[in-house]
């Protein structure tokens, strides 16, 4: 599928997927780094939140003294994040009309690879003050060895015909890709300085049914049939409890981050 390998921002069906169990992905998703925050918090108060979800990061800048808009395509995914405080204007951003307001940060938290990258960051760069920040941030994964492998293999299992499950987990390297094209898109918008990456390692512990309930939360399950995500789900399972029944994942936000001019 060489749109969503890509082009992910020109597979709607799949961007705009996430609202179909909102509650689910705001109860699962992990949130941000404490230090990823409070960095970009010190920017300034004035925050908005593009593809803000159900306002997972949203709340944590709130929680740091923000002031924060969301901009969120799925009404679904925004009704739950203002019912949890957090004002939103549903669009995309490549449509949002910003009406003169300006902005200190604007933010992305898994949500940058469904925008596309050019226009984007042209939008944020109309957005925000001179001297505001653009961030915008991943989740990469590093299963315990043998785990993620075993994990990639309940997919492959499940889905032997499909490019893109023939991998485990991405980790860090995997995303400092996105963040290049990110990187790239933010060039050539122009408006910004020279982009840099970040990186912010942590970790969070998992049993096994709280991994598995996080998992068909992930963007790609929307494209996997019913009984095959039953599949997939039950070899993890297994894998888990041959581990222990809990493990450790290594996390590490990548952030591709650029100044405006």
């Amino acid at each position: 599928m060489p749109t969503l390998a890509n082009e992910p921002h020109r597979a709607r069906d799949v961007a705009e997927s996430f609202g179909a169990d909102a509650e689910r992905y705001d109860r699962t998703r992990p949130g941000y780094p404490d230090a990823l925050v409070a960095r970009l918090a010190a920017g300034g108060p004035d925050v908005l939140d593009v593809g803000c979800g159900t306002g997972i990061a949203a709340r944590q800048f709130q929680a740091a003294g923000c002031r924060v808009l969301g901009v969120e395509p799925d009404a679904r995914m925004a009704g739950l994040a203002e019912r949890a405080g957090v004002p939103v204007e549903v669009s995309t951003i490549e449509d949002w009309d910003p009406a003169g307001r300006a902005f200190d940060t604007v933010v992305a938290g898994q949500a940058w690879h469904w925008v596309d990258p050019v226009a984007g960051a042209a939008k944020a760069a109309r957005a925000l003050r001179p001297g505001g920040r653009l961030a915008v941030f991943w989740h990469s994964f590093q299963p315990p060895p043998g785990l993620g492998d075993a994990m990639a293999a309940a997919y492959r299992r499940a889905m032997p015909d499909s490019p893109l499950f023939q991998s485990p987990l991405p980790g860090p390297e995997a995303y400092s890709l996105m963040c290049d094209k990110a990187s790239d898109g933010m060039r050539q918008a122009g408006g910004f300085g020279d982009p840099a990456e970040w990186r912010f390692p942590w970790e969070r512990d998992y049993t096994r049914d709280e991994w598995l309930e996080q998992v068909p939360t992930f963007g790609l399950h929307s494209r996997v049939p019913a009984d095959r995500q039953r599949r997939i789900l039950a070899d993890i399972g297994a894998a888990i409890d041959a581990a222990g029944g809990a493990f450790t994942m290594g996390y590490t936000t990548v952030v591709a981050t650029a100044i405006r001019a």
